[in-house]
């Protein structure tokens, strides 16, 4: 029952995508829309078709700065939220310099880090990391507390440390709550990704995208912001697939089966 309810759900899914690239194709070529302000989907496949190592090697590149940038935010945001609910001073001091970081426009941040760190890969890791690593401290700090008050008295009672309750009772607990943030920080830090490929890349879809608009080849910006989502789906739902395997346990998991 649940094979098949997943593998509906995944009909469904299939059937919108099918239907939106098949308006899109018709409604570009009954309108005549030319090709340099929108390239129909074919030619977007022809342009990947015809180029397929280019891509794979540009779309490697991204998956890698994503990856190193959303390690890095998950690290630092995991330790930031444990600081900052181990003490109250640290919570008033990092929450204020998180949410001020935060409001800060990233792409305003971008050549500061590239004079900082140069042109390399170290800016696009540091900038991805910056974008994710507010959401994860957020969810993550909010799991933490969400602990059972009973629970936590029972642990100090019997002379357990703050380490040992935070280790033991409040990080584990946290789960959830973490991963809730990590799959809205592998999205952003995608974004950071391209960003840092913006302003000081020489490689990436992001570095693919800029250079086609200087020479207004459309078909092969597009193609890079096709694969981008692709690349950002699977890597969604790659973070939900481990959720799923590291808490079979919890309510939303259980949810999921009972609904199936």
């Amino acid at each position: 029952m649940k094979v098949w309810k997943e593998s509906e759900h995944a009909r469904t899914v299939a059937s919108v995508l099918l239907l939106t690239i098949g308006l899109w194709e018709l409604a570009v070529r009954m309108f005549g829309v030319r090709t340099f302000l929108l390239p129909s989907p074919s030619l977007i496949a022809t342009e990947i078709y015809r180029n397929p190592d280019f891509y794979l090697y540009q779309s490697l590149y991204t998956i890698y700065m994503t990856s190193v940038g959303f390690g890095l935010a998950m690290v630092i945001g995991v330790g930031l939220a444990m600081a900052i609910v181990s003490s109250r001073f640290l919570d008033r001091a990092l929450y204020t310099l998180l949410i001020a970081t935060n409001s800060v426009p990233k792409v305003a941040l971008a050549p500061i880090f590239v004079i900082w760190m140069g042109t390399g890969s170290e800016p696009k890791a540091a900038i991805a990391a910056l974008i994710a690593v507010f959401p994860i401290v957020i969810n993550t700090a909010l799991g933490l507390r969400a602990v059972d008050s009973d629970m936590i008295d029972l642990a100090r009672s019997a002379r357990a440390s703050k380490r040992h309750v935070m280790l033991k009772i409040r990080l584990p607990n946290a789960l959830p709550s973490i991963f809730a943030g990590a799959k809205v920080g592998i999205s952003f830090a995608l974004i950071g990704a391209i960003v840092g490929e913006f302003v000081a890349g020489e490689r990436g879809l992001g570095y693919v995208i800029l250079i086609s608009q200087a020479t207004f080849n459309t078909p092969r910006a597009f193609a890079a912001i096709v694969l981008l989502s692709i690349i950002g789906t699977i890597m969604f739902f790659a973070v939900e697939l481990c959720e799923r395997w590291l808490l079979p346990w919890h309510v939303s998991q259980r949810s999921r089966i009972t609904a199936t």
